[in-house]
């Protein structure tokens, strides 16, 4: 089979399409074969060995598988020729890949591949952090950094969902234009953003912070915060790891809270068909439909990786394997 493999960590631009041996399923895997995979901020570190996740070279790059169903388990309650999408880390960039059986979701109908291989990775860590992690309530007010990319359009479309007011951080006036038609009002540039929060808010500040980009807007993202307000830190994608100054949590009784969704699911057997459940009934009203920004063939996915690092991505990539 074909399959995108990183053969040194010289970045995207390194890595090559091979013909490789088809994958043997393990104990409680499947064998999904791919028709699309999610492209995402992980790929990108892992070409770079940047990621804490380090698999030996060389390796099947792709985390995002989603496709039919080729064999199953008997006891996983899938059935081959079903229409899936899978987490798997590695190995999804190729055209079949075995994934643990408790990753692999039904795609309800209507939902295609494409949009399928955008779902497991941002929208199941986005449900966990707005529901789990945010506690987010109808009503409340949520501010987005990174609102055009493919956590950002996850969080904004979740968010808008369940009922909370959105406003959305962006970097250029393409990027605006794009998230207000993802159904946001309220879109304040990067640059001084603090300020046209309050302003938005007359003073008041917002319940939650989504915060998948981290640097040097962390501490004003913390002055953003209402009483009671909570910042979720869920990435870096800016490179610099910020800190904070805990009195900042005392004096305004705000909290920081991480956004860990594989740390706490693989752990958890059930924890993220749980989430999946969670959103298949927003998945089936049209309430989630992500924004494809791009789809690119199996022998430019590195191109749609290093597009990640140019963070010039609207919505989420795909890479077309079928």
């Amino acid at each position: 089979m074909r399959a995108v493999r990183v053969t040194s960590h010289d970045g995207p631009s390194a890595v090559t399409v091979e013909d490789v041996p088809e994958p043997q399923p393990g104990d409680g895997e499947v064998l999904v074969d791919v028709e699309a995979a999610g492209v995402n901020f992980p790929d990108l570190l892992l070409t770079q060995d940047r990621y804490q996740y380090k698999p030996e070279l060389p390796f099947t790059l792709g985390g995002e598988p989603a496709g039919t169903v080729r064999w199953a388990p008997p006891d996983s309650g899938l059935a081959v020729g079903q229409r899936v999408a899978a987490a798997s880390t590695v190995g999804a960039f190729a055209e079949t890949v075995a994934v643990r059986a408790d990753a692999v979701f039904p795609l309800p109908d209507g939902v295609t591949s494409a949009a399928g291989a955008c779902l497991p990775m941002n929208y199941l860590t986005m449900s966990f952090g707005l529901g789990i992690r945010g506690g987010l309530q109808a009503g409340e007010t949520v501010l987005v950094h990174g609102a055009a990319g493919g956590i950002g359009t996850a969080s904004v479309q979740l968010a808008l969902a369940l009922g909370a007011h959105v406003i959305a951080v962006t970097s250029t006036d393409e990027k605006a234009t794009f998230v207000r038609s993802l159904g946001v009002d309220t879109v304040v540039g990067s640059e001084g953003f603090k300020d046209a929060v309050l302003e938005a808010t007359g003073g008041a500040g917002v319940d939650l912070v989504v915060d998948p980009v981290g640097g040097d807007r962390f501490t004003d993202s913390l002055r953003c915060l209402a009483p009671l307000g909570r910042l979720l830190v869920v990435g870096f994608t800016a490179g610099d790891i910020p800190t904070v100054k805990v009195n900042r949590l005392l004096l305004n009784n705000i909290d920081v809270r991480g956004v860990g969704w594989g740390a706490y699911a693989l752990p958890r057997p059930g924890a993220q068909r749980r989430e999946w459940d969670r959103i298949v009934p927003l998945l089936e009203s049209g309430a989630l439909t992500p924004p494809i920004g791009g789809t690119y063939p199996l022998d430019r996915a590195g191109e749609a990786v290093a597009a990640l690092g140019g963070r010039s991505a609207l919505g989420k990539l795909v890479v077309a394997v079928r």
